[in-house]
C-alpha cells in the first residue's frame, strides 16, 4: 500500500479532501501522533509523564469532519490511549483551553481553518494547547515513515461507528472567557455589533458571547456549511462584502467575523473600513496597556508591522520578534508574561489565555474597545498613529519561474545593499529575508514550500512609499 508524503507546515497538515486527505492516511497519521505519545509518557522527563493518557479530539464544519475524527479516535483507543470527543464542531481555541482545562496529554483537530473547503486538515496541538513544534512534527513524520515502510494497516470499524466519551467544552470555556473579557462595559454602552461566523464553527461561541454581554446583536451567516457558501472561510475584506453592508448601512457600530476553526478574526469598523489584522494587533496592546494597565511583554512574528513595536516602546514593554507560527508566540507565553501576541495572517492570544490565537477572543476585545472609548476604531487608531508615526502594510504574492527559486533563495540569503532605490541597513534571517529600510521602512520574503511563490511583506511609514516598494519587490524576483 503506498501513501503520499504528510508534511506538517505551522498548523499541522492539510490536503484535499479524499483525493490525499483519506481515511486511511489520517489512521496513519493518528498513530504517528499515539507513537510520539506513549513514548513520551514512558520518558521520566517528560511533561506528560505518568499523566492520565486522555487525548481531546475536535472537528471543524467541513465534509465528513466528525467521521474523520471518529477514526482518529479510534486508533488512540487501539493503542492504549483515551479519546474525548468533543461533542459538535469546535473552534480551535477551544480545543486548547479545553486540553489544558483537562490536563490532556495533547489534541487533534480536524480543520483546514481558513483554508477553500475542498481541504481539510489534521493539527496536533501538545498538552499546554500550543500547536507542536518543529522537532516534535519531525519526529511523528519519520515514525509514519517508518510505518509505511512496514505496511502498516488498521482493521477498523465501519466508517462513523465507532464510540468514545463525548464531553461538551463550551461551559469551560465560556467561564474563562468571561474573566479575560469585561462584558460589563459592553452591556453599559449598549453597543450595537454585526457578526459573520462564516459558515464556521464560530456558532454558538462568538454570537452567544456577544449576546451574554448584553451587546444588540446582527448575526450573518450562522449555519455550519461545508462548503462554506462556496468562498474560503477567511475573514479578509474580500469574503466579508455582506458584513461591510451591515455596517455601512448604519445599523451596527462594528463589524466581527471569525473564520472556519474561529482562530482568526476579521474586522470591520464603523465606516466600512477592513481593520487589518497588523492594527489589530497594535490596538489589543494599546487597550490592554493603557485601558486595563497590563504588563508584560508583546509577541510578534517577523513579518507583523512594526506598529506593535511602536506602542509597545510607548508603554514601556518589551517586544519579541519570533519565526512565523503561533507556536513560537505561545513558547514565549508560556514562559513569561505576555500582554498580547499575535501575527499579521490574523492570529492573537493574550495574557492568562491558551499559547494559541483565538479569533473569538479577539472580537470580543475589540468589542470592548469600542464601548470602553466611546471611538470607532479608525478614530483610536489615529490616536496611535500619534505615538509613533503611521505604518502602511502590504502583502502580495509574486509567480516566479520554478527554475530560478533556489538561484533566488541563494542571492537574498546573502544578504542585498539595496531594494530598488531603498538601502538596506540591516539584514534578518529569523524566518525569510527581512530587510530594513531607512526610514523603519522594511520588506520581507518568504518562498512557498508548495508553489513557485514568494510571499512578500512590505511596510512603509508613509501611503506613497508602499507602491515604489511593491515595484522593487516584484523587479528583485521578477
Amino acid at each position: 500500500m503506498s501513501f503520499p508524503t504528510i508534511r506538517f507546515g505551522t498548523a499541522g497538515w492539510r490536503a484535499l479532501i479524499a483525493r490525499d486527505f483519506t481515511f486511511c492516511n489520517v489512521r496513519l497519521a493518528t498513530q504517528g501522533v499515539a507513537e510520539y505519545l506513549k513514548s513520551e509518557q514512558a520518558n521520566p522527563q517528560s511533561e506528560i509523564h505518568g499523566r492520565k493518557p486522555n487525548v481531546i479530539i475536535a472537528y471543524d464544519c467541513r465534509f465528513l469532519g466528525r467521521h474523520f475524527a471518529l477514526a482518529v479516535a479510534e486508533v488512540f483507543a487501539a493503542n492504549g490511549l483515551i479519546p474525548l470527543l468533543c461533542n459538535r464542531d469546535t473552534p480551535t481555541p477551544v480545543l486548547a483551553f479545553t486540553i489544558r482545562k483537562r490536563k490532556a496529554i495533547g489534541g487533534i483537530n480536524i480543520t483546514a481553518s481558513h483554508n477553500p473547503p475542498e481541504y481539510s486538515g489534521f493539527k496536533f496541538s501538545r498538552y499546554d494547547g500550543a500547536g507542536a513544534p518543529p522537532e516534535t512534527t519531525r519526529l511523528i513524520e519519520e515514525t509514519i515513515v517508518r510505518l509505511q515502510e512496514q505496511n502498516w494497516t488498521f482493521n477498523s470499524a465501519i466508517v462513523g461507528t465507532f464510540e468514545c466519551k463525548n464531553i461538551d467544552p463550551q461551559p469551560e470555556y465560556f467561564t474563562h472567557i468571561r474573566k479575560l473579557v469585561q462584558f460589563s462595559t459592553i452591556k453599559k454602552a449598549r453597543l450595537k455589533v454585526a457578526a459573520d461566523l462564516m459558515h464556521g464553527c464560530g456558532h454558538g461561541y462568538l454570537d452567544a458571547l456577544l449576546k451574554e454581554a448584553g451587546a444588540a446583536l446582527t448575526v450573518l451567516r450562522d449555519d455550519p456549511n461545508p462548503l462554506f457558501g462556496g468562498h474560503p472561510p477567511e475573514p479578509s475584506a474580500a469574503h466579508l462584502g455582506d458584513l461591510t453592508k451591515v455596517v455601512r448601512s448604519g445599523k451596527v457600530r462594528l463589524g466581527l467575523a471569525t473564520d472556519g476553526d474561529a482562530d482568526r478574526f476579521g474586522v470591520i469598523d464603523s465606516d466600512g473600513t477592513w481593520i487589518t489584522p497588523n492594527q489589530i494587533l497594535a490596538l489589543t496592546l494599546y487597550h490592554l496597556a493603557k485601558h486595563r494597565g497590563w504588563k508584560g511583554a508583546a509577541v510578534r512574528t517577523v513579518v507583523t508591522s512594526h506598529q506593535v513595536d511602536a506602542v509597545a516602546a510607548h508603554f514601556g514593554v518589551k517586544i519579541y520578534e519570533v519565526p512565523v507560527g503561533f507556536k513560537y508566540i505561545g513558547a514565549i507565553m508560556e514562559r513569561e508574561p505576555v500582554i498580547v501576541g499575535g501575527e499579521e495572517s490574523g492570529g492573537l492570544s493574550v495574557q492568562g489565555h491558551v499559547p494559541e490565537k483565538d479569533g473569538i477572543l479577539a472580537c470580543l476585545l475589540m468589542a470592548e474597545l469600542v464601548a470602553a472609548s466611546g471611538k470607532s476604531l479608525g478614530t483610536i487608531l489615529k490616536e496611535i498613529s500619534k505615538i509613533g508615526g503611521s505604518f502602511f502594510t502590504d502583502r502580495i504574492n509574486i509567480h516566479i519561474d520554478p527554475d530560478k527559486k533556489d538561484e533566488l533563495l541563494d542571492r537574498l540569503s546573502g544578504g542585498l545593499a539595496k531594494i530598488g532605490q531603498f538601502s538596506v541597513g540591516k539584514f534578518i534571517a529569523t524566518d525569510g529575508f527581512k530587510f530594513i529600510l531607512p526610514n523603519g521602512e522594511w520588506v520581507a520574503f518568504r518562498a512557498s514550500g508548495t508553489e513557485p511563490v514568494f510571499r512578500c511583506y512590505i511596510e512603509a511609514r508613509s501611503r506613497k512609499n508602499l507602491e515604489p516598494l511593491r515595484a522593487a519587490c516584484r523587479a528583485l524576483l521578477g
